[in-house]
């Protein structure tokens, strides 16, 4: 990874680990096949900038899907709340202003495009086959499968899906990123090629979900 963009990528405002975003930045340097590539979960654009580094020596787009009024464990009252977040304005989480100036200082701008909006909605009119999906959206049961449902359909064969914050033990984290983890592994259509951390790294092998 180009040591600026590292450096940029790791004082980047998120909760991505160092190797666990090194290993998305191989992941999506290492895909094969033709087509953009989309992460669900912006937040502030750290993971935009691991991946955009491999999109941008790619070559290729990646769509970087949020609605930037935060998960719902970014809202008040929960583990992972940032109140400095917050629009005044609007009492509202509001994260894009500090995305698109994280994309704009990594000189990633045309390279990471920003789709601000309901991921459900966006999902409904998307038609494009994606190379590679990244989910690190909603971590609630609804919202994590709902992302599945929607989206993995795109991922076309020797694509990529990436999937955050897998943890296999309930007391390290929360269930469904883990469950729709074991949904794509026991669908017999992915594979898993590497995991790191708590980022695991899958490839279509077959149609389904």
């Amino acid at each position: 990874m180009d040591p600026e963009l590292r450096r940029l990528a790791e004082a980047a405002r998120g909760f991505m680990p160092t190797d666990e975003g090194l290993a998305l930045h191989d992941a999506a340097g290492s895909v094969a096949v033709d087509g953009p590539f989309l992460e669900i979960g912006s937040y502030c654009g750290k993971s935009g900038i691991y991946l955009g580094a491999a999109v941008r020596s790619g070559g290729r787009v990646l769509f970087a899907l949020d609605h930037h009024r935060g998960s719902e464990e970014n809202q008040p009252g929960w583990e992972w709340h940032e109140p400095d977040l917050v629009d005044p304005a609007v009492g509202r989480m509001d994260t894009l202003p500090l995305f698109r100036r994280t994309i704009h200082d990594a000189g990633l701008e045309g390279t990471v495009v920003a789709l601000v909006g309901d991921s459900p909605t966006v999902a409904s009119v998307w038609a494009t086959p994606l190379a590679l999906l990244f989910i690190d959206g909603g971590h609630g049961h609804d919202p994590a499968h709902r992302d599945y449902e929607m989206w993995v359909p795109h991922v076309v064969d020797g694509g990529r899906l990436l999937i955050h914050d897998v943890f296999p033990d309930p007391a390290d984290g929360g269930r469904p990123p883990y469950e729709i983890y074991c949904r794509a592994v026991e669908s017999g259509a992915f594979r898993e090629v590497t995991a790191v951390g708590s980022l695991r790294v899958l490839e279509r092998t077959g149609p389904g979900i």
